[in-house]
């Protein structure tokens, strides 16, 4: 079904996979409860719709995309949901606000079923690709560090060294130790056993406790938030919601096509400058956005840390499944997962390590090109200091047409990369970003 074979994989292999990316990005199960509970939302909400979408959007990346890439509810757009719809207008309830998402969510299927998103990866120019995958993978290793205390922040410099004395920093870096030293050995599932033997330290060192226990039963304290399509296009109408929908719809295509562009590259899975079975992927972020607002979750995306299972050895939608199937155990074991993905110097070095093997594109831009090398520069540049691969995208779609006309060559430009450069310009310079 998976077709490992063709892919030069194996069940083993693709379930070790799946292992390492859960768990490099399984603390979202509590971190975006604790976003989405300053907008109000109960945290045990959050949690199992944060859970219930997950395994929508990955089981659907699974079982009809084939690849192994994992969906979940997005950082950032959590934040903006919590603190810029909600928090900052007193009139806007979270369940108005979940409307929003919802609709987002019915356009974005729209969308996604027509050729118009396959079309938007064949548009984008092979030089901004490659930036966009050095970039996330520049952004994510940046993660790695600044979530440990490697990287923190300086009143002068903005960013400067932490310190390194610290337990959190100094077992990320015995675990970076660990990790480098499987991975130079070539032992399969070294990201995974890195992980096992930093959470091991962790335990014996006494930084990481289960007093909680190990198991909880999920539950959905609100029930169902958003049921009627109609109310909810309602709600927005009401409430003048056109521009929140249209910033969850712009930062949600460019999050997820980014992400996928960039493992699909990783993981040798493009052909050509076309993504096969591009529609079916692009369709479960969609899904998934919309069935996850109905529980009570802000928009799903392609997660980055998905890289990390690729580079374990991830090449099927079986990957993707695991993925799946762990976040359904995830449900039950609340207080577990909690204090695992609580401590970030367990999953550090695998972004870290990841980061440093997602970065091999910058060979492949074209860097004696200004017009073309420029535009990928700044994506790379700025994803990692805006934290948001949108932005980064954005910068990037709107210098690359900017200099081709410059150059002469707006004939060589993709139509769709100009309504993209306006749109984003539009987004950064109008809209709450």
């Amino acid at each position: 079904m998976f077709k490992l074979k063709e892919n030069n994989t194996n069940v083993k292999t693709e379930m070790l996979a799946g292992i390492t990316t859960f768990f490099t990005m399984v603390y979202i199960v509590v971190v975006n409860p604790i976003i989405l509970a300053d907008a109000g939302v109960p945290f045990e909400q959050v949690f199992t719709a944060t859970i219930i979408a997950a395994v929508i959007g990955t089981l659907w990346m699974a079982l009809f995309a084939n690849y192994p890439i994992a969906i979940a509810p997005g950082m950032g757009l959590n934040a903006y949901f919590a603190y810029s719809v909600v928090g900052n207008n007193q009139n806007i309830s979270y369940e108005t606000a979940f409307a929003a998402v919802f609709i987002a969510g019915l356009i974005f299927v729209i969308l996604s079923l027509t050729p118009f998103r396959e079309k938007l990866i064949e548009a984008i120019p092979a030089n901004l690709k490659h930036g966009i995958t050095a970039g996330i993978g520049l952004f994510i290793a940046f993660i790695g560090l600044r979530l440990t205390g490697i990287i923190t922040d300086h009143p002068s410099n903005l960013v400067g060294l932490g310190n390194l004395h610290s337990p959190s920093a100094l077992l990320a870096l015995i675990g970076l130790a660990v990790t480098l030293v499987l991975m130079v050995l070539k032992v399969n599932g070294a990201l995974f056993l890195g992980m096992v033997v930093t959470a091991l330290i962790a335990f014996f060192t006494g930084q990481l406790d289960f007093k909680e226990g190990f198991m909880s039963m999920p539950s959905l304290p609100e029930g169902m938030i958003v049921l009627n399509p109609w109310t909810a296009l309602m709600d927005v109408v009401q409430n003048s919601l056109y521009a929140v929908v249209f910033s969850f719809i712009l930062v949600t295509i460019f999050d997820t096509t980014g992400t996928m562009i960039g493992v699909a590259h990783q993981a040798g899975l493009m052909k050509g400058n076309s993504m096969p079975r591009a529609r079916e992927a692009l369709l479960s972020d969609s899904i998934a956005t919309a069935a996850g607002a109905m529980f009570g979750t802000s928009p799903t995306t392609a997660y980055i840390e998905s890289s990390s299972g690729v580079a374990a050895g991830g090449r099927t939608g079986l990957t993707s499944l695991t993925v799946a199937g762990l976040f359904i155990a995830a449900a039950f074991f609340g207080p577990l997962v909690s204090a695992v993905s609580g401590l970030s110097a367990i999953t550090a070095p695998a972004l870290i390590i990841v980061g440093s093997l997602m970065m091999g594109s910058i060979s492949q831009i074209s860097w004696d090109e200004l017009d073309e090398a420029f535009p990928a520069f700044l994506i790379i540049l700025s994803m990692p200091l805006t934290s948001s691969i949108a932005t980064g995208i954005a910068l990037g779609f709107i210098s690359y047409p900017l200099l081709k006309v410059v150059k002469g060559q707006w004939r060589d430009v993709h139509p769709l990369l100009y309504v993209f450069a306006v749109l984003f310009f539009y987004q950064l310079a109008f809209l709450p970003h």
